[in-house]
């Protein structure tokens, strides 16, 4: 698979949390030919399996995306929204959106609004309906809207909507495609409602109950103008093997290994100390008695936006450090 048609496919398939089926079917195709078996939990969670003997290792990443919800419907035609994560309102002023059933609009504020205090209050989505009963034509209460922007490729970096965490999707997609032998048990999980709690990985990891479990998801990057030391990775620097975030401390087995298997097969990589946001690790190191936890990040900015940015090198050594973790030889913590 070529990362930027890959990428394109995903980050171009409707999947907010809790409405991931698209995304879902989409991956499941892409991955079929790599597994041995696919299943979907009551919750959603895609889950491809490739056999072996030794321990189960789950792999994370979150299929879902931040997006809109439809509240209400003014009379004049316009959309009042509630957010699917974390939705920040200056950075989603203007943007282009859809609903899954291809009604298109854009984010738009009350004309009083002070730019300065904005809040998601004074927000709503503008379908170019002149009434409520237009509108309703198109959305009902309770749909779901996502950003409507294309990936572009800017050579070493892709520019595009939703990478947080389709980059993380397509790196266990690359690993999948390029796996070898493995003596461990893996589950590759692609999971739901990551925006809204963590909650699919939840489940995932109480009924795969790994012995390990590695999410691969985005993470802030320090190499911005004005940056105020958030993270401690730059783009194009190779993938980040977390150390901490708020959701977990990762464990130190796991981090030496992911670390250990970079410096032995020559993967760039870099340390990832977060002072906010989480991963999918962070529910699946507390799932029964605990698990030996880490995650593998990508530097991305501008994230929860409508243009997110990421490195193309920084995604693929995600996929090569997948990779070297699903071939390891290990042993249970």
């Amino acid at each position: 698979m070529e990362l930027v048609e890959l990428l394109k496919k995903l980050t171009a398939a409707f999947g907010p949390s809790g409405c991931e089926g698209e995304v879902s079917g989409v991956i499941e195709e892409l991955a079929r030919p790599y597994v041995d078996e696919i299943t979907r939990d009551t919750m959603g969670n895609l889950i491809c399996h490739k056999k072996g003997p030794g321990p189960k290792v789950m792999f994370a990443a979150h299929m879902d995306s931040v997006g809109f919800i439809v509240t209400h419907i003014e009379e004049e035609g316009c959309l009042r929204v509630g957010r699917l994560g974390g939705i920040h309102p200056a950075s989603v002023l203007h943007a282009p959106v859809r609903f899954q059933n291809g009604t298109r609009g854009t984010v738009a504020c009350n004309a009083d609004t002070d730019a300065a205090k904005l809040k998601l209050d004074d927000l709503y989505i503008d379908i170019g309906a002149s009434s409520a009963s237009e509108a309703r034509a198109k959305v009902d209460v309770g749909d779901a809207a996502v950003y409507d922007t294309p990936l572009r490729d800017l050579g070493d970096k892709v520019l595009s909507c939703y990478l947080d965490d389709r980059a993380g999707c397509a790196a266990l997609l690359l690993a999948m495609e390029q796996l070898g032998e493995s003596g461990s048990d893996l589950y590759f999980v692609f999971s739901v409602q990551e925006e809204v709690g963590t909650r699919g990985a939840a489940t995932a990891a109480y009924a795969i109950d790994p012995d390990y479990g590695i999410a691969v998801d985005v993470t802030i990057p320090d190499d911005m103008p004005g940056e105020s030391r958030l993270g401690t990775t730059k783009q194009g620097k190779g993938a980040g093997v977390k150390v901490m975030d708020r959701s977990l401390i990762c464990h130190p087995a796991a981090v030496e290994k992911l670390k250990a298997l970079a410096g032995e097969k020559g993967i760039p990589f870099q340390t990832d100390v977060g002072s906010r946001g989480g991963t999918d690790a962070g529910a699946i190191h507390k799932t029964r008695c605990g698990v030996c936890s880490g995650a593998l990040t990508i530097p991305s900015r501008y994230t929860h936006s409508s243009m997110e940015m990421a490195a193309k090198m920084d995604v693929l050594a995600c996929a090569a450090l997948v990779r070297a973790f699903a071939e390891a030889k290990l042993e249970k913590v």
